[in-house]
């Protein structure tokens, strides 16, 4: 059962001029499309497959996806390869800013993680606590499947190994340095624990006997950023196409469609925008 809530912090929609998104300019019509470098949550959920072609019809741009773990979606706008990077993990984006890569990083959405393990839970993780949960992977020596790929997933899994105090991961331990599709089919062939966040999860068909174990912790938040990559430091940046998208993803249209994504009648992504 899900137990993610939208949170209560208010929902005010960030007050940007959207006019400029839906009567584009002629500088953003010529524009003709963007790159988007992103995380392969928001890919493999589906959520971009959503979300595209209402962006393309009300703009005429076209925008193609680089879907890639959050660490290396940085690296590409870093290198100019991106007009926009779409990532789920704040203080790299924050980094990003400030280190003068991204003009300004703006809150779109979010969702949460959940551990994911064989029903029979031979580590006995089942629980609504996440550092309690990984301790008893551990001591169990249970298998479990890590990205290992420098995404935000990847981050927010070692950030809770290191609240377990220990270091001690278990030898049933291994990263696939792969996205989380191929993170879940490695756990549902084997019988491993996995971190996941939980759109992909929903997305997913090849279960198994996997199911959620551990879900609710507060800690187990899942918030993504957008950031226009900044024209000063790569000059050929899209910029005003880049910024209409970014204006779209937070207006009342871009927000509605993305809590319009959902999954046998489950979202799969709360819209947050300016929060």
């Amino acid at each position: 059962m899900r137990t993610i809530r939208p949170f209560t912090r208010g929902h005010s929609i960030r007050k940007l001029v959207v006019a400029c998104v839906i009567g584009l300019s002629s500088a953003v019509a010529l524009a003709e499309s963007i790159v988007v470098a992103s995380t392969t949550s928001t890919e493999q959920s589906g959520l971009f497959r959503h979300i595209l072609p209402v962006f393309s019809k009300a703009t005429g741009v076209e925008v193609r996806v680089v879907a890639l773990g959050t660490g290396q979606a940085l690296d590409v706008g870093r290198r100019g390869d991106a007009d926009v990077v779409f990532v789920h993990d704040q203080a790299a984006e924050l980094r990003f800013v400030k280190e003068g890569f991204g003009v300004e990083r703006i809150a779109v959405m979010y969702n949460d993680f959940v551990l994911v393990g064989p029903a029979a839970d031979p580590a006995g993780a089942r629980g609504k606590d996440i550092v309690e949960g990984l301790r008893k992977v551990a001591a169990a020596n249970a298998a479990f499947v890590s990205r290992g790929d420098r995404s935000g997933t990847h981050a927010a899994e070692l950030r809770h190994w290191e609240r377990t105090g220990s270091g001690d991961k278990g030898t049933g331990y291994r990263e696939c340095g792969c996205g989380m599709g191929p993170a879940l089919n490695m756990a549902a062939s084997s019988g491993a624990y996995v971190l996941a966040d939980r759109g992909t999860w929903l997305s997913f068909k090849n279960r198994a006997d996997l199911e959620i174990l551990v879900e609710g912790d507060t800690r187990l938040f899942n918030q993504y950023g957008v950031m226009v990559v900044h024209p000063e430091r790569h000059p050929h940046v899209k910029r005003e196409a880049a910024q209409a998208f970014v204006d779209w993803l937070v207006s009342e249209d871009g927000q509605g469609a993305i809590a319009a994504y959902r999954i046998d009648g489950e979202p799969l992504f709360f819209p947050n925008a300016g929060q």
